[in-house]
């Protein structure tokens, strides 16, 4: 049997970090799909670490955790969410993984004796990677993002994979470029000249794009196609509108308006399918036509950097919030608040009335900890519905110990080691960790079942009486307190099969209209057509408020 030939198309960025690659690689990707190719996603990130798991959010964003527990760039997310479909590992590589498959080949004599030079072996490496990605997924097209921006130092190598690749698969590879056009001067004027730079950035490295998706505050005019076109060599149908939209989920929709699928099936000799967008635009027809709104605060920590706001530490967990807006006919609404403003006073805990419902997401260490506690707190004694995910459980757990059960020093040995109520304790494998400092790889990470306790908000909302969700944490509900804290009126309303590992915690519907907090990330499998059941259930009770 003949071995399918793959297509492999590339997309890289121009002009500026952080120009839409990720939403523009999901979106060619949900197009590709929709006209019935079997189509995979990869993400190659320019950076020495081996994975996103020791990166800080405020530096790089939120770290996405796949089902298989592979740490990594929150673009992984946009791929499964666009395609709604789960990724593996094999989707996803960085240069330091990269680099550190080869050396172990050349240590166990991989390579034969023979001299391992960066070029071509670190290039084979990734063509490999994405030989085995197409494999693994059945993958007809591979579409694959290259992080960092033309003209850098640090991709150059992977710019040299696409060269190759187009050597070795002729007709069979495509180069996307995504630009910038900034708006300059009083006359409004969408300047084409970065995008002309990078495109010969891209020259300088043996490299011609075959499509230009132009980012813009506008959708760019003929005119600008035309000189886009002239300059950089490329057709004008090939110049492809992108402008600003107010939801992330129009862009397939507005890049398929401009015939991107017709010239990348065309290109790459593929026969044209039957175009199907039609739930993604009857999802996004309904963003258009909600007008109620449902207020939502997120209390977290890693949202300033400098004078700034990153709302890309919390990505899954605001488009969590989005999908399940949607699912309930609302408008969202959302707010950054910060847990240290809670905690030295400059924010008033009042504050919170202000909103429908409040998510406390994951975190690390002690920073704004007691400012999460006192939002718990405020929210559980005055009836808001509190959603918490991982360490907004664990805070939660503490807050209910110290205040119903009476233990004043109650806590989690994360921040208070020697606390005579520990009700948070890090699991007995990871102390081995903990004391060696092996910190990369080494929670619970992926996908644990959970066994759900019949009549409870949860068991109301998964209508299932087990699910897989995905986890990354060390700590966990402390077993020896289990007892005390479900005397005291705690609901734990998942459990691990094993019954060690307490997954979901709640208040029953007679005390609080919703307040739950859940151990595992749930945010991380919610997608646009498919919300997460949790957060249904979580904005169908803020809605109410």
């Amino acid at each position: 049997m003949a071995k399918k030939r793959v297509k492999y198309i590339f997309v890289v960025g121009g002009v500026m970090s952080g120009v839409g690659k990720g939403v523009a690689t999901s979106s060619i990707a949900l197009i590709l799909q929709s006209r019935g190719h079997k189509v995979t996603a990869v993400k190659i990130d320019p950076y020495i670490n081996l994975d996103a798991g020791t990166m800080n959010p405020t530096e790089h964003g939120e770290v996405f955790v796949l089902a298989d527990g592979m740490e990594c760039d929150q673009d992984m997310g946009n791929y499964e969410r666009f395609l709604n479909k789960d990724l593996a590992r094999t989707n996803y590589m960085t240069t330091g993984s990269v680099y550190l498959s080869v050396i172990n080949r050349e240590r166990n004599l991989g390579y034969e004796g023979k001299f391992v030079s960066v070029v071509p072996y670190i290039p084979m490496e990734v063509i490999h990677r994405l030989e085995v990605a197409a494999e693994k997924n059945d993958a007809e097209i591979v579409i694959t993002e290259i992080g960092g921006t033309a003209g850098e130092y640090e991709n150059l190598l992977f710019l040299e994979t696409v060269k190759m690749l187009k050597i070795k698969h002729p007709g069979d590879v495509l180069l996307v470029l995504v630009s910038y056009l900034p708006l300059q001067g009083a006359e409004n004027e969408l300047k084409t000249k970065p995008t002309q730079h990078a495109v010969r950035a891209l020259n300088s490295a043996g490299l011609q794009p075959d499509i230009i998706i132009a980012r813009a505050s506008a959708p760019i005019d003929k005119k600008r196609k035309e000189k886009i076109a002239f300059h950089c060599s490329v057709s004008e149908k090939d110049v492809i509108a992108a402008p600003d939209v107010e939801s992330i989920y129009e862009i397939p929709v507005n890049l398929e308006n401009d015939h991107i699928s017709d010239s990348i099936l065309k290109k790459l000799h593929l026969k044209p399918k039957s175009k199907d967008l039609v739930e993604w635009r009857a999802l996004v027809d309904k963003i258009h036509g909600v007008s109620k709104p449902v207020k939502i605060g997120i209390v977290g920590k890693y949202f300033s950097t400098g004078s700034f706001i990153l709302a890309d530490s919390y990505i899954s967990v605001i488009e969590a919030v989005k999908h399940a807006a949607y699912a309930n006919n609302r408008k969202p609404v959302i707010e950054w608040l910060s847990s240290e403003a809670f905690e030295d006073g400059s924010e008033k805990i009042e504050k919170l009335k202000e909103y429908d419902g409040i998510i406390v997401p994951g975190g690390f260490g002690d920073r704004g900890v007691e400012g999460k506690i006192a939002v718990a707190k405020y929210c559980r004694e005055n009836k808001i519905p509190y959603f918490g995910l991982c360490y907004g459980m664990q805070l939660a757990v503490v807050e209910y110990a110290r205040d119903v059960l009476g233990w004043k020093d109650a806590n989690t040995t994360e921040v208070s080691p020697k606390t005579k109520h520990p009700v948070i304790d890090i699991m007995p494998e990871q102390k081995k960790n903990m004391s060696e400092k092996n910190y990369g790889a080494t929670m619970r990470l992926g996908n644990y079942p959970a066994q759900i306790k019949p009549g409870t908000i949860a068991a109301g909302a998964y209508k299932e009486k087990e699910v897989m969700e995905r986890h990354r944490h060390r700590y966990e509900v402390n077993p020896e307190h289990i007892e005390a804290l479900e005397k005291a009126g705690l609901v734990f309303s998942g459990v691990s099969p094993d019954r060690r590992l307490m997954e979901i915690m709640e208040l029953p519907p007679s005390v609080h209209p919703f307040f739950m907090g859940t151990q595992s990330h749930p945010e991380l499998i919610s997608r646009p057509l498919r919300p997460h059941p949790l957060f249904v259930a979580f904005i169908k009770a803020a809605s109410k408020q």
